[in-house]
């Protein structure tokens, strides 16, 4: 009996039997247990929650991880404890030719099988749901909730967020990756900038992702468009203007080439240098046509060595800057709220009031949707209609303002057209000459991308001209850029 003692001792003994490794066991075990509820949860929910998404695919198998870790730690831990103490280490002992071994070999056998079966579910699901619009867009709430909500009213609605973000290949996905690590560290320190700037630095170039979809040798033609607009008086009287936008195209073998699509990288190459960080100050152009002729223009006073600079190939998101997170003006907004009916028209002044409490300072929403109700409510204190149209005004302030992260129409440029910025104006305003000074990019010139085939209200729509009308600009003409004037707001 004495000299059987210590192998039953020895048999018994185990390295993972310590504190840490029962602790690890535990909650491993709940670990998986919490993967395997919420899995099944959210594989039969008829809805979509980013924070059961989250629990399942992100800290079930963070906790299942963390109590392997303590698990085999504490084992490796106590291992080392007793060969210090020159206990002798538990023997690993497998005879398949008994019963005992043969049934722990095939529980372990099914239980890593069923552990790896699990982890590569997860780990596909974990990719995509960390890939998802939900994710991007609702995880981080505060930080993301202007991108996410301009996102769904914009006409990339249906387009995930990594498609135009990243794109295909493993390359730029590990580099988003890495991008996005830092990215949960500065929203946990709350170190992010408010608001979130653009444009993206490291966005992937356009030819990447968005010509997967839009393919850039289609000739579009000229496409008939009409601009509703509500004049800041009394009586808001109505201005329509309906015009052919000259999108044209630059492959000749679809069409002529011409129009605003000249531009894009097919028979010709436009670069460019932009002095500011939101790329509305264009010194410098260099063009390169179909037969390799190169030629450069300056603005008045750019004398610089262009190699001082970053060059930049003009690409489609040079132009369509937003083409899913759009934030409208308060001037737009209200404009097509009204012409949809949801601001009575007939309420005096009530584009200009309208517009003026939008662009009022806030805190936070909270405050600026009640100071809107409070304010044209008493404007209007005996008009049925100012119900309907305060709704329509929180609206539009709900989808379009962002307190919190300071984030408006005021802070992110749109470059598509030139009436609330710049836009074709950083190039097209005349000023940007050849060195020998005969040569101009042409601007101010409204025939050269639009026919304005009618404008003004009533019968004077009626009156349409094929071959283009003047621009009338109501109240009469202005010298300079409509830019200069027209900023989105009051």
């Amino acid at each position: 009996m004495n000299g059987e003692q210590p192998t039953e001792q020895l048999r018994r003994s185990s390295a993972f039997r310590n504190w840490l490794s029962m602790t690890g066991l535990v909650i491993a075990g709940g670990g998986l247990f919490s993967f395997l509820l919420l899995f099944l949860l959210d594989s039969f929910a008829h809805f979509s929650n980013p924070y059961v998404g989250l629990l399942t695919y992100i800290v079930a198998p963070a906790f299942l991880v963390l109590g392997l870790l303590l698990l085999f730690g504490g084992g490796f831990w106590e291992w080392r404890r007793m060969k210090k103490a020159g206990a002798a280490a538990p023997a690993l002992l497998i005879d398949l030719g008994r019963l005992r071994d043969r049934k722990v070999l095939w529980v372990f056998l099914a239980g890593g099988a069923l552990f790896l079966l699990l982890s590569a579910v997860g780990s596909y699901q974990t990719y995509h749901y960390t890939e998802s619009t939900m994710f991007c867009g609702q995880m981080c709430h505060t930080v993301m909730e202007p991108e996410f909500v301009t996102y769904q009213h914009g006409p990339h609605a249906r387009v995930g967020c990594t498609e135009c973000h990243i794109g295909p290949g493993a390359t730029w996905f590990v580099r988003s990756k890495l991008s996005g690590t830092y990215q949960v560290y500065a929203t946990a320190a709350n170190k992010y900038p408010r608001p979130i700037p653009t444009p993206i630095k490291n966005l992937r170039p356009a030819q990447e992702t968005c010509e997967k979809c839009h393919w850039p040798r289609k000739f579009v033609g000229n496409l008939d468009r009409t601009y509703n607009y509500y004049l800041a008086e009394e009586t808001n009287t109505f201005h329509s203007i309906r015009m052919l936008m000259r999108v044209g195209g630059a492959d000749p073998s679809h069409g002529p080439v011409g129009g605003i699509h000249w531009h894009m990288n097919v028979a010709n190459k436009i670069e460019y240098i932009a002095t500011d960080a939101g790329r509305l100050k264009i010194p410098w152009v260099r063009m390169t046509d179909a037969q390799g002729v190169v030629t450069e223009f300056r603005s008045p006073g750019f004398t610089n060595d262009p190699a001082q600079f970053a060059i930049r190939v003009m690409d489609c998101m040079d132009c369509h800057n937003r083409p899913a997170h759009i934030y409208k003006s308060p001037n737009d907004a209200v404009n097509l709220a009204m012409a949809l009916g949801k601001i009575d028209a007939g309420l005096p002044w009530i584009k200009t009031n309208a517009v003026h409490i939008l662009t009022q300072p806030y805190t936070n929403r909270t405050e600026a949707l009640q100071k809107i109700a409070t304010f044209l409510a008493e404007k209007y204190p005996d008009k049925p209609s100012i119900r309907q149209a305060i709704a329509a005004v929180q609206e539009i302030y709900t989808n379009n303002f962002f307190p919190e992260m300071k984030a408006s129409w005021k802070v992110y440029p749109n470059h598509i057209g030139h009436k609330d910025w710049p836009g074709c104006f950083r190039c097209h305003d005349n000023k940007h000459k050849t060195a020998d000074g005969k040569k101009a990019i042409k601007g101010n010139e409204c025939n050269t991308c639009h026919i304005i085939l009618a404008q003004g209200s009533g019968k004077e729509l009626e009156q349409l001209s094929a071959n283009g009308q003047p621009f009338k600009h109501p109240g009469g003409d202005y010298d300079g850029m409509c830019s200069d004037c027209h900023t989105g707001g009051p």
